[in-house]
């Protein structure tokens, strides 16, 4: 028997996973087209172990909740930039009407998505240009931040804390404002050395606001290929077992542009216009969780590998294992 043929009936002695015993895939609001295919990543992933994985996730929307329990909404991140106090009266309202404008073309079922990327060019651009030519203090950011550090997924600490462990890299792709992301992930303790923001970022020219940092990330652009030639796409680009998450249609992209990506799980949370978007989420992505709150599904998936990365390497199955690399 060969080396691969013997691995392969290693991995069967330890048992193949099946979707009907992994509840957090069996709820009535998992959707899944494909479930034999979900289940044959899943065994991929297991079969892989952590050293393998990486995780790509949007934020507004996806590390934060689409809804809280109290009923009250959840700002995005540029949202969160724009009740800045000190921000001048005129900036608030233009960028109000550019969000009334663009926000229903970006969820818009119908529009091709050709059409919508021309639109978000728009509202970025106009966006970068509104941003320009005041003073702007960061730590207003860090004071509006706070209010939001509790919007996050049910259970989002233990995600992150779990992919610690394990050493997988996390890649925050947004769309939104980088400064409030990482404002919120740190104040939520969450901004772990092994979690990478890519994002929009203020710049500053002679003490003002200049805009953003290049390149421009929006909704339909934000995938693995900005990265190129960076230190983070260097440690990433061999780990070709990628769970991708994210809110909107466009996030499903965000791993194209990763060499050799030869088994990517997508799970998109559908919460706006779920009757009129199903059938295109139920086409993109491979888990289609409707109104879930949670991290739970990305959770029992991780929990799968640890389950059999500890069977093999019984001397971690006590909580031994290495800490994180600081280099992640």
């Amino acid at each position: 028997m060969d080396t691969v043929d013997s691995s392969r009936s290693q991995e069967d002695s330890l048992g193949y996973v099946h979707i009907q015993d992994v509840p957090a895939l069996n709820q009535e609001h998992c959707k899944m087209l494909d479930p034999q295919r979900v289940e044959r990543i899943i065994n991929e992933f297991v079969c892989g172990g952590p050293e393998r994985m990486q995780l790509v996730s949007d934020f507004d929307y996806t590390i934060t909740k689409q809804r809280t329990d109290d009923g009250l909404p959840v700002l995005s991140s540029f949202g969160i930039f724009n009740e800045c106090k000190s921000l001048p009266p005129v900036f608030k309202t233009e960028t109000d009407k550019l969000f009334h404008k663009y926000r229903p073309i970006e969820i818009d079922p119908h529009m091709p998505k050709a059409e919508k990327i021309q639109y978000m060019i728009e509202w970025w651009t106009k966006s970068g240009e509104l941003t320009s030519g005041f003073p702007f203090d960061q730590s207003e950011i860090d004071q509006m931040a706070s209010k939001f550090k509790h919007a996050l997924r049910d259970r989002t600490h233990e995600l992150f804390e779990t992919l610690l462990r394990l050493q997988i890299p996390v890649l925050v792709f947004s769309a939104g404002l980088g400064n409030s992301v990482v404002s919120v992930l740190r104040q939520a303790n969450i901004m772990y050395p092994n979690v990478k923001v890519i994002s929009n970022f203020l710049q500053y020219r002679d003490g003002l606001l200049a805009g953003f940092q290049e390149p421009m990330i929006h909704t339909f652009n934000k995938n693995e290929t900005v990265l190129s030639g960076s230190e983070y796409y260097d440690l990433v680009h061999t780990r070709d077992h990628i769970i991708v998450m994210g809110d909107s249609l466009g996030d499903a992209d965000m791993a194209a542009g990763v060499p050799a990506s030869s088994h990517i799980m997508k799970i998109g949370f559908l919460f706006d216009h779920v009757e009129a978007n199903m059938d295109k989420y139920m086409n993109t992505f491979d888990i289609v969780l409707v109104d879930d709150q949670t991290m739970d599904v990305p959770r029992a998936l991780l929990a799968l590998i640890e389950q059999r990365h500890q069977l093999r390497h019984p001397h971690l199955a006590n909580g031994s294992s290495a800490p994180a690399k600081a280099a992640l």
